[in-house]
């Protein structure tokens, strides 16, 4: 029996790859960080992790394909007003409260990352660059914990908006982002993403490039400093 709908590429494969790591890495870091003591070590890892992912995500926002393009998805108040009152509905990629809730993660999710990099415990753990200025790196370890309790309410907000279009709405959010496909009625026109091995031969080269610079970073702390992150 044939589909009423058709199916569209939307979610690039380096997106989707990004968005799933990220997952990994905040939830590790957030178990990391609570169990202390020597998981200290994946907590630096999956902090070092999430820092190149966010980074690689802002420049995929304006290099990468058309629905991962910021330009195509952040839309000014009155589209947002628009869309809560019904008067606007998103056919494929992000919906314009979807785009804030995005780039809300990405705003605080990178600002955990680069404040972890100034970040000490004043006893055994210390961020590549705390030792630069100590009163810089006192002020950004208060801040970086603080930050902790915005992502966990931003985080859990997202979950809930998951869970409201997935299981009230009905509209399935969450495969897109594994298989890279929606199902869209024919009689909307609906651009096909590229998901060619020419965008993923520019993610991994761009992917590379920003683990070098990350591993740079991460190395420019003296032989004694241990880092930590979010």
């Amino acid at each position: 029996m044939n589909s009423p709908y058709d199916s569209v590429r939307v979610w690039d494969l380096p997106t989707r790859i990004f968005h799933w790591a990220l997952v990994v890495c905040v939830v590790g870091a957030y178990v990391t960080i609570k169990l202390g003591g020597l998981w200290m070590d994946w907590h630096t890892r999956f902090g070092l992790t999430a820092l190149g992912l966010i980074i690689f995500r802002l420049t995929w926002g304006i290099v990468g394909p058309h629905y991962a393009r910021f330009t195509q998805f952040v839309r000014g108040p009155q589209k947002l007003i628009g869309y809560l009152r019904g008067r606007y509905n998103s056919v494929a990629g992000h919906n314009p409260l979807g785009a804030l809730s995005v780039m809300a993660l990405l705003l605080f999710i990178g600002f955990q990352a680069v404040s972890g990099l100034f970040a000490n415990d004043d006893i055994f753990t210390a961020g590549p660059l705390a030792y630069i200025d100590s009163q810089w790196s006192s002020r950004l370890t208060y801040l970086h914990k603080l930050n902790e309790w915005v992502l966990l309410g931003i985080v859990g907000l997202h979950i809930v908006a998951i869970a409201w279009y997935q299981f009230i709405k009905r509209k399935n959010i969450i495969s897109p982002m594994i298989h890279g496909d929606a199902l869209v009625a024919p009689t909307h026109q609906v651009v096909s993403a590229q998901d060619n091995w020419k965008v993923r031969l520019k993610a991994l080269l761009l992917a590379v490039a920003i683990a070098a610079l990350v591993w740079w970073i991460s190395n420019m702390a003296p032989t004694d400093n241990v880092s930590s992150f979010m």
